[in-house]
């Protein structure tokens, strides 16, 4: 044998040893810390997942968010042409009324309404040129003219209009 080898009681193996221990304790804690962030990655791939799934649902809801908006324009429009049809036809229907209101207003014209003559009903008198209450009294029964006035309270007397219709006292 050889003299080196019987001499030299070293260390060497010891400290092989120890380095090795040393390294299989570093490669468990490396082996320990890689299964706790391959958890870590796991748990961070199922938050990309969901992710992904609210970025498409996003992407469903903004389309139909834009439909609505597009929608609603066009709903506007409608509307406000709907306003200005009915708005024109009320005021075609406000110059009728307006008309029809003044037709109503003229008085009838010399003895003539608007469909013809006037022609009085029973108890009743047409005004003629010239008659006053106290002529239509005497030649319709011998009344007086303020019995002909009290019977027609809402006539001027002296206002009198041809073509006017105008109450007859009762005979007694």
């Amino acid at each position: 044998m050889d003299t080196i080898s019987r001499e030299n009681n070293s260390m060497l193996p010891i400290g092989g040893v120890i380095v090795g221990v040393i390294a299989l304790a570093i490669g468990g804690y490396g082996a320990i810390k890689a299964s706790s962030l391959q958890k870590k990655v796991d748990a961070q791939e199922e938050k990309v997942a969901k992710i992904d799934g609210l970025e498409s649902q996003l992407g469903s809801v903004s389309a139909t968010a834009d439909k609505s908006a597009k929608d609603i324009g066009s709903l506007s429009r409608t509307t406000q042409e709907a306003f200005n049809t009915v708005a024109a036809d009320l005021g075609n229907i406000h110059a009728s009324l307006t008309k029809l209101e003044e037709a109503a207003k003229k008085p009838a014209a010399a003895g003539k309404g608007a469909h013809g003559p006037v022609v009085a009903g029973p108890g009743e008198y047409v005004i003629k040129a010239g008659d006053t209450f106290s002529k239509i009294g005497k030649a319709n029964g011998g009344f007086s003219g303020a019995e002909v006035a009290s019977v027609n309270p809402d006539v001027n007397p002296s206002k009198l209009k041809v073509g006017q219709k105008i109450k007859l006292p009762q005979k007694k």
